[in-house]
């Protein structure tokens, strides 16, 4: 049985995507919450994996990173290693 303080991979990888998105996109933690509706201190529990969040606020961050909800919930690309002659 999984500890209620133990966080689900899909969870921690939801969190780690809004932070890295918001991130690339320049924002601060204040302008994502205010595009998306929601309050800071709930994009900071997200982003640090402690919320269970809900279809909804899903969309609503997405909207507001300007990314599908599925790119929010799918493993980043790793970069290709190219070859130098």
């Amino acid at each position: 049985m999984r500890n209620p303080t133990q966080k689900f991979s899909a969870q921690l990888l939801f969190a780690s995507n809004v932070r890295r998105l918001r991130l690339e996109k320049n924002l601060t933690q204040e302008v994502l919450a205010e595009g998306a509706g929601l309050h800071t201190n709930y994009i900071s529990s997200v982003e640090r994996g402690q919320r269970n969040i809900s279809i909804g606020n899903i969309e609503r961050i997405a909207c507001a990173l300007g990314v599908t909800m599925a790119e929010l919930l799918t493993e980043p690309e790793k970069p290709r290693k190219t070859h130098t002659k």
